[in-house]
């Protein structure tokens, strides 16, 4: 066990919002890790697909583990390979009850190896459709995309969802927010350059606000650059309760009931 998941005094209650634990970080002591996340407070994962490998694995941790449970998408990264096939897979693999969502999907405009942006666009807009078709959620990333993301998701008024690992501005959140989506947090909150992601976590209501990991990415301060996990989480709660001046209970009761409202977990 990572010796440094003895964060506090006293354990917070966690749903992890997004999380890779499918990812090769985690191959040696997956079944491991996991079993600590049930002792360590962590009522509840949800991880995210990247790639049509990630969302089948995501269904099997879902289907093994009762705290989890499963997005299905492609992430910008792959959009170049995603085919009819492919969404017809993950129209199967939704069939699946504990599959929640449809994700990780969306736009990544920073990396210049990343598929042609009218690719990108395709696959986003055809995964949002599969949303729709399915009455489920989506799980968006959005890098240096924020225009394109939200002309999108303002042509589909009938999906709701989270953009994962804000990073746009407070007016960019209001109009997330308008359109019903909630806004996901990272360790981001924690890092001392973060202004922008503290002045959005002022700005929104609590009952908007999720938190996640991104694991094995994006660890809080003051366990930045190692693997992350989702006992982490502790570190991004109690930065927002931090920030807007309540308790950490607060923070994590009220992220617990809006991840599991926007899931339609009962």
């Amino acid at each position: 066990m990572d010796n440094s998941v003895e964060l506090t005094n006293k354990k917070i209650r966690i749903f992890d919002a997004h999380a890779h634990y499918d990812d090769e970080q985690f191959d040696e002591d997956r079944q491991s890790i996991i079993k600590e996340l049930r002792q360590n407070e962590i009522v509840g994962v949800l991880n995210c697909g990247a790639s049509i490998e990630g969302s089948r694995a995501s269904v099997v941790l879902a289907d093994k583990y009762e705290s989890f449970y499963a997005a299905v998408g492609i992430h910008p990264e792959y959009a170049d390979k995603l085919t009819e096939k492919t969404i017809f897979e993950l129209k199967q693999l939704a069939k699946n009850i504990k599959v929640k969502a449809i994700g990780e999907i969306g736009l990544d405009y920073y990396y210049e190896e990343n598929p042609d942006r009218e690719i990108q666009r395709n696959a986003f807009i055809k995964q949002i459709e599969l949303a729709r078709e399915l009455k489920l959620p989506v799980i968006i990333h959005d890098r240096d995309a924020h225009k394109d993301t939200l002309d999108i998701i303002k042509s589909f008024p009938e999906v709701k969802g989270e953009i994962h690992c804000f990073s746009g501005s407070v007016e960019f959140a209001r109009e997330c927010l308008k359109l019903g989506y909630y806004i996901g947090f990272t360790g981001v909150v924690t890092f001392k350059n973060a202004k922008k992601v503290i002045d959005v976590v002022k700005e929104i209501p609590l009952d908007r606000i999720l938190v996640e990991t991104d694991c094995p990415y994006m660890a809080p301060v003051p366990f930045r650059g190692k693997r992350n996990r989702s006992e982490y989480i502790a570190c991004i709660i109690e930065k927002i309760a931090e920030i807007k001046g309540i308790s950490s209970e607060e923070v994590s009761s009220k992220t617990i009931s809006n991840i599991q409202r926007l899931l339609n977990i009962v």
